[in-house]
């Protein structure tokens, strides 16, 4: 029996996912670092730290260390998200279902733990959850299912009373490796991956998302 919702944030709640290309573009051009939106595919997967340690490797650059260039990539998205990013549709009716209805409600994302707790509370939504943790402290990012883990314990829910809702494959393949249920939200760019087959359940948005759908799973 489902107790215990958990949402992932870049691409679920909030419109930012396509934001990271651009600040990671913008900052990596300003320093002379090599980087071009093919090669994101690179870095797949991979928190903004190991994202820019790889960069390093790959692609060396004189000047900033990798830490210091997540952090401007850091910065600039979270300005970039205050002035052009939204709640995506439905997030706020499934929450407030949620809360309604007293299940637990996590957040669990891969981004770093200041710029979740920015973001959420500049779009209003702190209020929804009962714990909101990230990657940072775990291991290992998305695929590794370590934040869901971590945020179920938070939550004091066992792994197979939770709900995980993503937009992601990794995200997808964390929340099943943690033996969660998962319920997908994807892009519609890219709602027709069949690697999305492994989730529970597939969405076009939160708006179709309710009580009946939930109890089903």
């Amino acid at each position: 029996m489902i107790t215990t919702v958990i949402f992932d944030m870049d691409g679920l709640l909030l419109d930012t996912e396509p934001l990271w290309g651009v600040s990671m573009l913008r900052v990596a051009e300003k320093h002379g670092i090599p980087i071009t939106a093919a090669r994101f595919k690179e870095t797949t997967g991979l928190r903004i730290y190991e994202v820019t340690d790889h960069w390093a490797i790959h692609y060396p650059w004189e000047g900033n260390t990798p830490k210091q260039i997540a952090d401007e990539i850091l910065d600039d998205i979270i300005a970039s998200s205050k002035k052009a990013a939204t709640v995506l549709k439905g997030v706020e009716k499934a929450l407030q279902l949620l809360k309604a209805n007293k299940y637990k409600i996590g957040l669990a994302s891969s981004s770093p733990k200041h710029m979740i707790d920015e973001l959420v509370s500049h779009f209003d939504l702190t209020k929804y959850f009962d714990v909101i943790t990230s990657a940072d402290v775990v291991e290992m990012g998305k695929p590794h299912p370590g934040v869901f883990l971590h945020c179920a314990a938070e939550l004091g829910s066992k792994m197979v009373d939770c709900l995980v809702l993503e937009d992601s494959v990794n995200g997808m393949i964390a929340g099943k490796a943690a033996r969660m249920k998962v319920v997908v939200v994807p892009d519609e760019v890219h709602f027709n991956d069949p690697r999305f087959s492994l989730a529970d359940l597939k969405l076009h948005s939160l708006e179709e998302f309710d009580l009946a759908l939930l109890n089903n799973l």
